[in-house]
């Protein structure tokens, strides 16, 4: 199967700044449909961020490598017969013990869409979304049942210590089969023509999310999968696709290796191309500072930490004290 891909980075560049840029011209332009990039007055062969190539691959190695996220969706509900074929591709991950530890809880009614839109850092889209799965690392579903199987007293005779709260392993091997479970869910869609998009802002503002989700203590929200069949004017067009590091950064044999300085100049070169110094909303003068500015140390990741902390110490009740 022939594919071309490619991706302008005028549309990462302006939308990369600020919420508002998304509504602005390139930052629209990446959702939209070639015609729609004539008014970028950007050629995208130019930018530092096209990225052509051909690739002969099979189904599953080309659904995996074209998809992006999709923020804009054709206005029609997703058919039961679809969501069931998400569902159960879901359900086939691979899972820790076959433990499966999390629980999925899907979302059609427009007034929770509404409310997930301002709550998960004032996303308008996400309210327009036809189907959103919000994806929780739950062991609240086994603690139940070893207290439903006697297990203290079990622990009890046979000289066992029994855990009254899940400890960080299990918040951690949750985690893992959770994310696991969404993106098999995320691939299946798309192999459908159904686009999505993760929302990690879900694990912000827990409280709500607790309350609007119903959520017990053993169960943290830790990925939102927006869900939609794609606009008819974008069905013809290649995937756009942002770039990804080179691969040598990433991927290292036998050992983990530390980008030296030289390295990690390298790594972002063809990134530190879209920064405008002087010409940005952070005031940044390099990619690092950008970054740093619009998600490390802004606003919402800071709510991010203490919804986190939050969620812990009910998870992890007394024993949060000596992990900090």
């Amino acid at each position: 199967m022939a594919m071309v891909r490619f991706y302008c980075g005028a549309g990462f560049s302006d939308s990369l700044h600020t919420q508002t840029g998304r509504d602005q011209c390139c930052g629209r332009k990446f959702y939209g449909t070639m015609e729609s990039w004539q008014c970028c007055q950007h050629d995208v062969t130019q930018s530092p961020f096209y990225v052509k190539e051909v690739l002969t691959l099979n189904q599953v190695i080309s659904t995996l490598q074209s998809r992006c996220s999709l923020r804009r969706y054709k206005d029609m509900a997703l058919s039961n017969e679809h969501k069931e074929i998400i569902l159960k591709s879901m359900m086939r991950a691979p899972s820790a013990g076959n433990m499966m530890l999390y629980s999925v809880i899907a979302i059609e009614r427009q007034e929770t869409k509404d409310i997930l839109s301002r709550t998960c850092d004032n996303q308008p889209f996400i309210a327009k979304a036809p189907w959103v799965l919000v994806f929780a690392a739950d062991i609240q579903r086994w603690f139940d049942y070893y207290q439903l199987c006697d297990v203290p007293q079990y622990c009890a005779d046979h000289n066992l210590t029994y855990h009254q709260n899940p400890n960080l392993g299990d918040l951690f091997i949750a985690a893992s089969d959770t994310l696991i479970a969404a993106q098999n869910a995320a691939i299946a869609a798309e192999s459908l023509g159904i686009g999505s998009c993760y929302i990690g802002d879900i694990m912000e503002n827990y409280e709500t999310h607790r309350e609007l989700l119903g959520l017990p203590d053993y169960a943290f929200p830790l990925a939102m999968l927006c869900l939609g069949y794609y606009p008819d004017d974008q069905k013809l067009e290649p995937p756009l696709l942002r770039p990804r590091f080179d691969q040598q950064c990433i991927v290292f044999n036998e050992k983990y290796h530390r980008l030296d300085a030289s390295e990690l100049q390298a790594m972002f070169a063809e990134r530190e191309k879209i920064v405008q110094p002087g010409n940005n909303p952070f005031q940044a003068k390099n990619f690092g500072q950008l970054m740093y500015a619009r998600k490390t140390g802004a606003p919402f990741f800071q709510e991010m930490h203490r919804s986190l902390q939050a969620a812990m110490q009910r998870w992890l009740g007394n024993k949060l004290s000596s992990l900090e």
